[in-house]
């Protein structure tokens, strides 16, 4: 289990514009925020050594990179123990076509979400990830016909310090 940290009201809006932009320099955010660069600066780095922020990235438009093929994948194991649902999981998450993975209940016993160059790529994948894996009782896949939403940044909470104003 990860510990939540206090997040005050300052730390809430330095995630809050790292979500819409984190390639922000330190000066910018700072003035965004309304704080000196130096306690912007000493913030951050608290939010990203305990975790908070992940990691920064560049989200990449597939409309500029060509078609692709987006999928969703449904995964059901004959056998559910710890150490077979992990087994598979390692093996899902080593494919650079497997963009999450996601164990749920009820129904399926993960949900993948696919991101590959076209049905070829799809078909190794299957042959990797499914056909030959044993454990793997049923897959179904729905494709993406149209992306109407993707987004990536998460609902943060309010500030607790100043609700108990």
């Amino acid at each position: 289990m990860v510990k939540s940290i206090d997040l005050d009201a300052t730390d809430l809006r330095i995630l809050e514009q790292l979500q819409c932009d984190a390639s922000l320099t330190n000066q910018a955010l700072a003035l965004a925020v309304h704080t000196s660069t130096a306690t912007c600066l000493r913030r951050v780095k608290r939010l990203v050594d305990t975790g908070v922020i992940e990691r920064r990235v560049a989200i990449l438009s597939p409309a500029h990179l060509g078609p692709g093929l987006t999928a969703f994948a449904e995964v059901s194991l004959d056998r559910q123990g710890a150490e077979h649902v992990a087994a598979f999981e390692a093996r899902a998450v080593a494919e650079p076509g497997v963009q999450q993975c996601h164990r749920v209940s009820p129904g399926p016993d993960l949900m993948l979400v696919l991101q590959l160059p076209d049905m070829a790529g799809y078909h190794a994948l299957v042959q990797r990830l499914f056909t030959q894996d044993a454990n793997v009782r049923n897959v179904k896949t729905f494709f993406s016909v149209h992306r109407a939403k993707f987004g990536t940044a998460l609902g943060l909470p309010r500030d607790q310090t100043s609700a108990q104003r």
